[in-house]
């Protein structure tokens, strides 16, 4: 059984359990600390104490021991002030001292600070925006291997805007994202390999990418791997798994998996033919804006009796759609 094949009686399995929706940000406000629980001193490691109570929320105990090693030079501190400051934890919230002490940091070489500094220019925060600024230090930060870092500046490769739009560098560095487990980079890149962008087209390697990514919840991966796994392209056929990875897709929100997976029902491929829920999924679909004719046509063909179970089941969901978003 190859990797693959795993993957996808992985995500069938695990298809169907009532996982919240996670939207993986592409970038973060603030660089988020390390987990590292040591830090290297004097006498060679010693317990990292200060990120240790951070990521117990003993902010204000985490302030006053990232001070007296910061006063010592330690980066990661500084790096640490930056955050408590940036996002007012411990502390009152002060970007002009968060940016004091990112850039302290950054100029010892330290690749949070500096991925911290390109989002505080990018959202003009600690002064005006400015996206030239936000580009040298994403291009610092990814330099040192920072994930999200590369990730934001192979957007900025592709949009071709600040720099000539070059899809190889752009690869280059959502392959390093990639690598990290970033579930964006993941899922870019294996488009790029799709459509032979900036890489040469490789559709088994573009589905690896996807189902890495799917494994994190991003639904646009999802969508894809499902379609590799339904039609057999770059991975073994397997109907089943991708109904069971489309609903998984469906229930995070996600109106092109709403629609395939009525689709599915409707015709019994993948699943058992339920013509309740395939009505369901499609009145979802239908009002996230997909058009499905063939689908109108089987809604409409039903017996009075189903095609109300249908609208009834979709109704909550439908009702949802309509609330204004706070």
């Amino acid at each position: 059984m190859n990797a693959l094949h795993r993957l996808a009686i992985a995500l069938a399995l695990t298809a169907l359990l009532a996982l919240p929706c996670h939207d993986a940000a592409s970038a973060q406000t603030a660089a988020v600390p390390g987990t590292a629980t040591t830090t290297t001193g004097a006498n060679g490691a010693e317990p990292d104490l200060a990120y240790g109570a951070f990521q117990r929320g003993h902010f204000l105990t985490a302030f006053g021991l990232a001070t007296h090693r910061a006063a010592a030079g330690d980066m990661k501190a500084m790096t640490l002030l930056g955050e408590l400051y940036a996002n007012g934890l411990g502390v009152p919230q002060n970007d002009a001292k968060a940016d004091e002490w990112y850039r302290l940091a950054a100029a010892r070489g330290d690749r949070e600070a500096m991925f911290a500094l390109a989002m505080f220019r990018l959202r003009g925060r600690a002064g005006p925006r400015d996206r030239d600024a936000a580009a040298k230090w994403f291009a610092a930060a990814a330099k040192l291997g920072q994930p999200l870092a590369a990730y934001n500046l192979a957007l900025l490769y592709i949009e071709g805007q600040l720099f000539p739009r070059d899809f190889k560098r752009a690869a280059e560095l959502l392959r390093v994202a990639a690598r990290a487990g970033n579930p964006e980079a993941q899922y870019a890149l294996g488009t790029f390999y799709k459509e032979g962008r900036g890489v040469e087209k490789d559709m088994r390697e573009a589905v690896r990418l996807w189902g890495l990514s799917a494994l994190a919840d991003n639904s646009a991966a999802q969508v894809e791997y499902a379609i590799a796994l339904f039609n057999g392209d770059g991975v073994a056929k397997n109907e089943e798994a991708a109904a069971a990875v489309f609903r998984r897709a469906a229930v995070h929100g996600s109106a092109i998996a709403q629609d395939r997976l009525a689709r599915i029902l409707a015709e019994g491929r993948g699943a058992p033919k339920n013509p309740v829920e395939a009505t369901k999924w499609h009145l979802i679909s239908k009002a996230r804006g997909e058009t499905d004719l063939p689908l109108d046509d089987f809604v409409n063909g039903l017996d009075p009796d189903t095609r109300a179970a249908g609208e009834k089941a979709a109704k909550p969901w439908l009702d949802a759609l309509k609330k204004p978003k706070s």
